[in-house]
């Protein structure tokens, strides 16, 4: 379990590719389960541990993921990512080079449920909902660039179908348009930050996920 902060009503994990954050079809231990297992002994709980999800990532992507510890908490923190009082930013790696250096980008988007993929369409329709998020271009290498990206509204691959929309799929996403997969099955999106005021004790708070192994990722260590 790589904690990367904890405190009496939070806990905010950084999670690997392919984990799953809650039990779907497949069967898989989902990350909220090991979460619960990993505060049971850390305490010593008797019984069943609170270990409410606040938010989700796909499957393939990694990155720091938020969980409550007590009802108070749960709560408080679904209305403040209701209101857009969380500000979670992600650092995308494409193989295209982005149109504009930096942009806002507005969406519709329409989900299907029998092949789980959505489509980002410049104009609204029946059934969409609109998607919005900001990127701006933040570091490039010999075959890659590197994309800061902040949501501002949370819809199924937003970033992954959106980016995909401007000619920028991200490394690794087949589903969205790349042509070769990632060794280790992920893709290359990263939820490198989350900052928000704590719920209960109103502290500032500002986390920051380690960047993967893969030497890619490393070659951009440096970037601020």
């Amino acid at each position: 379990m790589d904690v990367v902060y904890e405190d009496n009503h939070i806990i905010v994990v950084n999670k690997r590719p392919g984990e799953i954050v809650q039990g779907d079809k497949t069967g898989d231990e989902p990350l909220v389960e090991r979460v619960k297992a990993y505060l049971k002994e850390k305490y010593q709980k008797p019984g069943n541990v609170f270990c409410g999800v606040v938010h989700r990532l796909d499957r393939p992507v990694g990155g720091l993921v938020m969980f409550a510890k007590t009802s108070k908490a749960l709560a408080r923190l679904n209305e403040m990512l209701r209101q857009g009082k969380i500000k979670k930013t992600y650092w995308a790696l494409t193989r295209n080079k982005p149109p504009k250096a930096e942009d806002r980008l507005t969406h519709y988007i329409t989900t299907r449920q029998d092949n789980n993929t959505s489509k980002a369409w410049p104009t609204p329709r029946d059934g969409a909902k609109e998607a919005i998020l900001s990127y701006r271009l933040i570091g490039e290498s010999e075959r890659y660039f590197l994309l800061e990206v902040n949501l501002e509204t949370g819809r199924k691959h937003q970033i992954r179908v959106q980016l995909a929309a401007i000619g920028c799929p991200l490394r690794g996403d087949l589903k969205y348009g790349d042509r070769r997969s990632n060794p280790d099955g992920s893709i290359s999106l990263l939820a490198r930050r989350l900052q928000l005021i704590h719920p209960v004790s109103g502290k500032e708070l500002d986390l920051v996920a380690p960047l993967p192994d893969d030497p890619l990722w490393q070659s951009f260590a440096d970037v601020e």
